[in-house]
């Protein structure tokens, strides 16, 4: 491969022939339906070439210009996928049809309930460090996720955080007193339940580790844990019940949710 040629990935030239063929098949030049889609034929070329990414917005434009029967959105669901990195893509896909979602966290906030400029600052201090573009995927995508607290049907959201988190100043101040007003308004959601663990308890049953525990529409339960860039995927009931059981008893040893939202509301108080 020569030096600086693009790697298109198969999501991508997925995308871009499906695209090709509806046009084609409606008899539709590229300026014709980037009229319809209110987008320049150039726009169009860009995308079936794949010279650039379908946007969102360009997506949804073409599959209701193309009357398409939710094909052309089901390709760029692929597309929208690829924002992730590459060992998040299956959890994420559980993660938005879940029934519930339980999670320990201990060192930083956890993706659901980030605002976009602590996301970005997560991911901005990373090493090796990431290119602009790339922060600015990641963080977008990351954004994309907190459309489960608002889901229907409703996702039942358990997260407890390390105090530890709360107080670490990531992205400054400015950031963290945001962060912790988000999540304020988080906890008063009623499919949300957020607790605090914490740091006067010197020992729990959270200490090795961050975890997630998610209930399926199958109401099958998996758990997911991830580090470095790295991820586990665990299904088999019998170990997916050791965690479950886990899950509670950190539950139990956190700060009740009423204590956890004084907590949030003091820490916030003095940035």
């Amino acid at each position: 491969m020569a030096p600086g040629t693009k790697v298109v990935s198969p999501a991508g030239q997925y995308f871009a022939e499906v695209l090709r063929l509806l046009r084609g098949k409606a008899g539709l030049s590229q300026n014709d339906l980037g009229t319809r889609m209110n987008y320049t034929g150039a726009a169009v070329s860009a995308v079936e070439t794949c010279a650039k990414p379908a946007t969102d917005g360009f997506i949804d434009a073409a599959e209701r210009a193309l009357d398409a029967g939710g094909v052309i959105g089901s390709a760029g669901k692929y597309l929208r996928l690829e924002r992730y990195p590459e060992h998040f893509q299956g959890f994420v896909q559980l993660e938005q049809k879940a029934l519930s979602v339980t999670s320990f966290c201990s060192q930083l906030v956890h993706g659901l309930l980030q605002t976009e400029a602590y996301a970005r600052a997560v991911l901005g201090c990373g090493f090796p460090p990431l290119d602009e573009a790339d922060i600015e995927r990641l963080t977008a995508a990351r954004m994309e996720r907190a459309a489960l607290l608002t889901r229907r049907p409703v996702c039942v959201i358990n997260i407890v955080l390390e105090e530890a988190a709360l107080r670490r100043r990531v992205g400054g101040l400015e950031t963290m007193k945001e962060q912790c007003q988000h999540l304020l308004e988080c906890a008063e959601r009623p499919n949300v339940v957020l607790q605090v663990m914490p740091m006067a308890r010197g020992e729990h049953a959270g200490v090795e580790g961050p975890m997630t525990l998610i209930e399926t529409p199958e109401c099958d339960r998996l758990v997911y844990m991830e580090c470095n860039g790295t991820s586990t995927l665990v299904a088999r009931p019998e170990d997916v019940g050791v965690f479950a059981r886990r899950c509670a008893m950190i539950g139990h040893q956190a700060l009740r949710p009423e204590e956890s939202y004084g907590l949030i509301e003091h820490l916030a108080g003095e940035l």
